[in-house]
């Protein structure tokens, strides 16, 4: 299931879709220029995390439930290096693109 109901922010919906396709071009277009993220609290460079824990390793986003338009989310997330594990997502808009994500263990 690539969407959860109440994910209707563009931006986020986009954001998850790339990330379920394994597509680095439409991941990059879903973002701000200058997006910026954290994991479990720590800040990451975001092209490189991305590269090594979605695309790099077959990441997938399957949302159990979401609040805000789907700018925060609980999700089963799935990659080859970590096996399947409960994340939580919360997402910042700006002009419809994501510019900040913030996920870890849920």
């Amino acid at each position: 299931m690539p969407h959860h109901p109440d994910v209707t922010d563009r931006a986020v919906r986009a954001l998850i879709e790339a990330i379920n396709a394994n597509d680095r071009e439409a991941f990059a277009e879903a973002l701000t220029p200058d997006a910026t993220m954290s994991d479990d609290g720590s800040e990451r460079d975001l092209f490189p995390w991305a590269e090594k824990e979605i695309f790099a390793s077959n990441g997938r986003m399957d949302v159990v439930s979401a609040s805000e338009e789907g700018r925060s989310l609980i999700a089963d997330y799935r990659n080859d290096a970590w096996g399947a594990m409960r994340t939580r997502w919360d997402f910042t808009i700006v002009n419809g693109k994501v510019s900040r994500i913030d996920t870890g263990h849920a």
